[in-house]
């Protein structure tokens, strides 16, 4: 069994061996950008047909160079298989360079055509998929546009180990007590509402709660407030549905396959709410990020502007 964080070290010793690998090779040759350009092309692409199309050469001009730059280094860069070129963990290290040198470059050049520092680098934000779709989506379209060289990893995920484990900068997340270790901002208060789609309602008594068909995330999300609720208000109601995210409990009950207590960032036109506020079971959203990035301007920037735009509907 691994130790927690035992394969960020192994990630990091692979790396370095690999580099050192190109400064033990023949010392006579002296990689350049061209050289990166080339491995990252072939890494990206996967094969020699797509590798070219993106440099904008022929095939055998990338096969050839693929060649002597392998000879020059003394160092294999890319096995062969039925699946198309696979990278050695060297080309892969020196792929991740040409990525960023190639940010830098992109940088540098949007800094000179807008004559001012520009914000660049890479910030990885983690979320709920609800939240992704709800609220993040249309506030990144707002802002977005005018960080042109700053490049945004999302990912989605129920709870806060992302964070924890430095795999995201900045989370975005529905509780009512974040971690202490983390630092961030309360950005409002999140209601729930048991709803139903206007089809859904045709057939049903809408004031007999306990009659109607549910959907509850209660396999994958146990302790979300819309199941405590339900779960002390209406004790017998076995749900008929079970999602792994309210984003997919909220596409059901859209469907109008049965009744499910939403967020109400998550209830549009098509919903009709039965319930007003579930008093005692609501929560907030929080803008969270770790101590040690408040040093680093672009997730310094994406964390402002985030906490501007973010806005309930």
């Amino acid at each position: 069994m691994l130790i927690p964080g035992t394969h960020y070290r192994l990630a990091l010793t692979h790396s370095i061996l690999a580099l050192s690998q190109v400064i033990n090779a023949a010392t006579h040759y002296r990689l350049d950008y061209p050289d990166l350009a080339l491995i990252l092309a072939l890494v990206r692409g996967g094969s020699l047909a797509r590798a070219s199309a993106l440099l904008k050469v022929d095939v055998s001009t990338v096969f050839r160079a693929v060649r002597r730059l392998e000879a020059a280094l003394g160092q294999q860069l890319f096995e062969k298989s039925r699946a198309g070129y696979l990278p050695t963990t060297l080309a892969q290290t020196l792929a991740e360079q040409a990525e960023r040198a190639e940010q830098a470059l992109d940088a540098a050049r949007i800094g000179v055509e807008q004559g001012g520092e520009v914000i660049s680098g890479t910030v990885r934000l983690t979320c709920t998929d609800s939240v992704l779709q709800g609220l993040l989506l249309p506030a990144l379209a707002q802002f977005m546009p005018s960080y042109p060289a700053l490049t945004l990893e999302l990912s989605t995920s129920n709870d806060f180990a992302n964070l924890s484990r430095r795999d995201a900068d900045i989370a975005l997340r529905l509780t009512r007590a974040p971690p202490e270790h983390l630092v961030g901002r309360r950005l409002a208060d999140i209601s729930y509402r048991v709803c139903a789609s206007t089809a859904y309602l045709k057939s049903v008594d809408p004031e007999d709660l306990a009659s109607l068909t549910w959907i509850a995330p209660d396999d994958f999300l146990p302790d979300h407030p819309t199941v405590a609720w339900r779960r002390q208000q209406l004790p017998g109601v076995t749900p008929a549905y079970r999602c792994n995210s309210m984003l997919s409990v909220t596409e059901l009950v859209r469907a109008g396959l049965g009744v499910a207590a939403l967020p109400d960032f998550l209830i549009g036109d098509e919903l009709q709410p039965l319930t007003g506020p579930l008093h005692g079971y609501d929560t907030a959203l929080w803008l969270l990020t770790r101590p040690d990035c408040r040093a680093l301007r672009s997730v310094v920037t994406l964390f402002d502007e985030l906490g501007r735009a973010l806005r309930l509907p």
